[in-house]
């Protein structure tokens, strides 16, 4: 079917592509190039120049893509094969190594009439654009943000670049394309993309709902002879990715500018006299190139502006001179120059710990009235710095931001199965990171260091970002794999400096790592340590993100302090009892900085369809599964997922529906995330931090995350968010006491603690009230015991615990449920509720509108695991950010949340909220017109 549909498309003439303008001359263009034409090499005869021309004209139908796109994105989007997002779509894909396709008879869905393989061989990209007759005599730069694996270039007839300079998925390639581009004519550009050196071989596939161990990146990890995104020959949370992400992943530029350009600006913030932060030094470092054979003799203009708070501007000049076909390095700093000198600066901190203040430099070079380069970039001024320490006989790690130290909550990273994520897509995900209080997102060392949109929403929404370099034991030689891989150490190094420089400036970056639970070969791991710091320098480096990875001797350490790393993965990745968590974060041992713990954590019901299309219970396996569960992940880790549904079976009885069974799985979801932060809290400053194993998915998965593909949180994302509050109120399951938690660098004022106690009937057992609470700083306060009122209970109680301020406004609510043996199934009987709802106030902004609602329980009986919807034309508007969800209310009993969305995603329609609980009677509230 493929290769017909595709044989009666040949013949086709490529389409007219659109042309792209320049403005008036003496200003400074970048373009972003979108529109290309895409096809295999094994269809197409003409050279890279012949392609590159633009009187060229194909007897073969091209496929039109939208760059940045990968081949198997490109083919997707024309409908050349299925989504594999989407059921078991993926096994209708062949893969790129012909044992696989061999193997599990994927030959047969090759769209090329003769290769079985559709990924062994090139992929063309071409394009053609204008550029205005006024834009002669100036500099053009083709900038290509990202490619995998391999790249040779042709603008025009001429061959740029080859695939010995361009290879390597992690590097920007900055192509010097002046003297092919035609000024007042017609261009066109000719990309020769290659497939990775060694495509991988894949572990079996996950076919099965209840699997065996997978085995994460092939069963020989030979992925890792490639310098590129690890995970997409498959991991135990993402099926393979048949054509390995070859193609352009990121970015096309075509850039405008003068004779002079400027390069690799690096600005230092430091805050000289911490703990003291009233006085900021700035200094900035850069790099004028001269492309012309005339010397140049102008200046560069810095301009220092507010971006996102209310301030005054600042700007200076420095006469600079250039020498013909020269550089010149120019250094600034705040002892020389007074606009670098900033008093009362508003500082950037991590989200929970005070705003992600911005600002915006602008870089300026001119020769007379002209401008030869414009650039400029938002940064925030921070610093940043760590320390280890040893805790019976585990290393320590803590961080500290401006100073103070900073308790790390939040989670790895994971890419996008087929890198399709866009700047909306970046800011959406990481607002729901700030909106769950996550500060700290692990970029994972299997996946890929993310595009500059990723960063960007980092900066501006006070994420932290822990950096991983490309490397992982499963293929570097700890588990499996090679140390003599990646096998081109020259390609590795390449992409570790262009990614310093690429990513440097970032406010959110907190901290480089050689890689995850391994370590490069020594040639490598010398040059990421080595390039930190000397294209860096501001930053932490630590060896590896896992206690696994033990230097061998001689080799050094982390910058600066030379000690081992003092993070620690290995789970639980299964679910676990909260008092699990509570003994190990008592214990200490590898809970002195657990960078990787989770659970499955299953979607809600919303989106349960999408990712399991086939939503048909297979009676031969335990309800409600089928093998397309296997699939979306539900049979990796052997049994972690089959454990998680038993002992949800287990505490509170067998589902009857599949709303039934997914509302079950909301209530594990809840627990086990609330046992993890709540734990870690509990120890708050004994613990460096404490980060899930994961925070988002790949493709539409069953497990490993707090929101999901399509950005639906589940209830363990809004039990992280209470846990994880700055000041929070928590019960330790192990000891039945109620405590408080200050996450701040400030007093928290006089507080009032009350726990109320109620029995399955929502009969008042018992009330405990106490105030003058109060803390200094950050820190764990007991406050009241409730193990012999506990320790009588019969049946199941709810402890429901408030914690006011001395004004009597609520600044935490909190539930558990309890029960002798864990035995809940008495909540498949519990009492109707009413909860009544009202909008407190609308706020309409215009990137996202807003509504703040209180909901208040009627009735005399507990309101359990309240869930309010914001819908659209019958469908949950998604991302939406509520401050609290999943919530349990007392009899007569309020709570005021927010809940915002793009405005995007509502359009014009006005929404509803639908309001569902456990024990509710669903209703629709009626929203104010905007």
């Amino acid at each position: 079917m493929k290769k017909l549909m595709y044989s009666v498309a040949f013949g086709f003439m490529v389409s007219a592509l659109p042309f792209l303008s320049f403005a008036q001359t003496g200003t400074v263009k970048q373009v972003k190039l979108t529109n290309f034409d895409l096809q295999s090499s094994s269809l197409i005869n003409a050279t890279g120049s012949e392609l590159s021309s633009v009187q060229y004209h194909s007897p073969v139908y091209w496929f039109p893509v939208k760059v940045p796109s990968t081949v198997l994105t490109g083919l997707v989007a024309n409908h050349i094969y299925p989504s594999p997002y989407q059921g078991l779509n993926n096994m209708l894909i062949p893969d790129a190594s012909d044992q696989f396709n061999k193997e599990y008879n994927l030959e047969q869905y090759s769209f090329l009439p003769n290769d079985p393989n559709p990924w062994k061989k090139p992929y063309w990209y071409r394009t053609t654009f204008k550029v205005a007759a006024s834009e002669k005599g100036r500099h053009f730069q083709l900038i290509f943000k990202g490619i995998n694996y391999r790249a040779a270039v042709w603008v025009n007839g001429k061959q740029i670049a080859d695939s010995t300079q361009m290879v390597g998925m992690f590097a920007d390639y900055n192509l010097d394309v002046t003297d092919a581009v035609i000024a007042g004519g017609d261009n066109a550009i000719a990309v020769k993309i290659y497939p990775l050196d060694y495509p991988g071989y894949p572990a079996k596939e996950q076919l099965q709902a209840m699997g065996p161990f997978y085995e994460n990146g092939g069963p020989t990890g030979d992925i890792g002879k490639n310098v590129t995104m690890l995970c997409s020959v498959g991991w135990d949370w993402i099926p393979p990715v048949r054509d390995r992400n070859m193609g352009i992943w990121q970015p096309v530029y075509l850039r405008s500018s003068g004779a002079v350009t400027i390069g690799h600006p690096k600005l230092v913030t430091e805050l000289p006299n911490l703990p003291d932060t009233s006085t900021a030094k700035l200094s900035l470092n850069l790099t004028l190139s001269n492309h012309s054979n005339t010397a140049q003799n102008g200046k560069l203009t810095v301009s220092i502006s507010p971006e996102n708070f209310t301030g005054l501007p600042s700007q200076f000049s420095q006469a600079i001179s250039v020498a013909a076909n020269g550089a010149s390095v120019v250094d600034l700093n705040a002892d020389k120059i007074s606009q670098l000198l900033i008093k009362r600066p508003h500082l950037w901190w991590p989200n929970g710990y005070g705003r992600a203040n911005l600002y915006r430099i602008r870089l300026q070079y001119t020769n007379g009235t002209s401008v030869s380069d414009d650039t400029t970039f938002v940064f925030g001024i921070r610093t940043v710095s760590s320390n280890a320490s040893m805790v019976n006989g585990f290393v320590r790690r803590f961080f500290y931001v401006n100073g103070k130290r900073v308790h790390l909550v939040g989670g790895a990273w994971v890419p996008d199965m087929m890198v399709n994520r866009d700047s909306a897509r970046y800011d959406y995900e990481m607002h729901l990171c700030r909106n769950a209080n996550v500060n700290l997102v692990r970029i994972w060392g299997g996946g890929v260091t993310p595009p500059d949109a990723f960063w960007n929403a980092a900066d501006k929404y006070g994420e932290m970002v822990w950096s991983d370099f490309w490397v992982t034991g499963d293929t570097q030689g700890e588990f499996k794999g090679s140390p003599d891989w990646p096998l081109e150490g020259n390609v590795f190094i390449k992409n570790v400096v262009s990614t310093i420089y690429r990513i440097r400036n970032h406010a959110s970056l907190l901290v480089w790592t050689g890689g995850n639970e391994g370590h490069a070969r020594k040639e490598l791991y010398d040059a990421m340590r080595d390039n930190v710091i000397g294209l860096d320098g501001t930053r932490p480096f630590i060896p590896s993100s896992s206690g696994f990875a033990k230097l061998p001797a001689g080799w050094k350490g982390s910058y600066p302090d030379d000690m081992p790393s003092g993070v620690y993965s290995g789970g639980p990745y299964q679910w676990e009892d909260p008092k699990v968590y509570y003994k190990k974060a008592d214990d200490g041992g590898d809970w002195v900085f657990k960078d990787e713990t989770g659970i499955p954590s299953q979607p809600p019901y919303t989106t349960l369809a999408k990712v399991i299309p086939n939503l048909v219970w297979d009676t031969k396996l335990p309800f409600p599964l089928n093998n397309t569960w296997g699939y979306h992940d539900a049979a990796t880790g052997a049994g972690r997922y089959d454990s998680y549904y038993q002992e949800m079976v287990k505490r509170y009885g067998q589902p009857q529906t599949m709303v039934n069974f997914s509302d079950k799985m909301q209530l594990m979801n809840a627990v086990g995330y609330q046992g993890i932060f709540e734990a870690a809290g509990h120890k708050i400053n004994e613990t460096g931090g404490v980060m899930l194993w994961k925070l988002n998915a790949a493709l539409p998965s069953v497990i490993w995350q707090i929101y999901d593909w399509y950005l639906e949180p589940n209830a363990g994302y809004y039990a992280m968010q209470n846990a994880c509050e700055p000041l929070h109120i928590q019960f330790n399951q192990d000891d039945s006491t109620a405590a408080v938690i200050n996450r701040t660098h400030h007093a928290t004022g006089l507080l009032i603690a009350k726990a109320d106690v109620y029995d399955i009937d929502s009969k008042l057992v018992k009330s405990f009230t106490v105030d003058h609470i109060g803390m200094a700083e950050t820190g764990a306060q007991e406050v009241i015991k409730l193990k012999e009122l506990l320790a009588s209970s019969k049946g199941v109680n709810f402890v429901v615990l408030n914690l006011t301020d001395a004004a009597g406004k609520n600044v935490s609510h909190n539930v558990y449920w309890l029960a002798p043996g864990n035995d809940f199934t008495a909540f498949n009987n519990m009492s109707t509720a009413q909860v009544q709802a009202k909008v407190v106030k609308t706020e309409k902004g215009n990137n996202e509108d807003k509504w703040t609602m209180q909901f208040t329980n009627s009735s005399n009986k507990i309101a359990f695991f309240v869930r309010p919807q914001l819908m659209k034309n019958g469908e949950e508007v998604m991302p939406s950010y509520w401050t609290g969800n999943y919530f349990t209310l007392a009899p007569h009993e309020s709570i005021t949340v927010s809940v915002s969305a793009p405005v995007a995603k509502l359009g014009d329609v006005q929404p509803t909220v639908l309001l569902e609980g456990w024990n509710l009677t669903k209703q629709i509230i009626t929203l104010p017109a905007k």
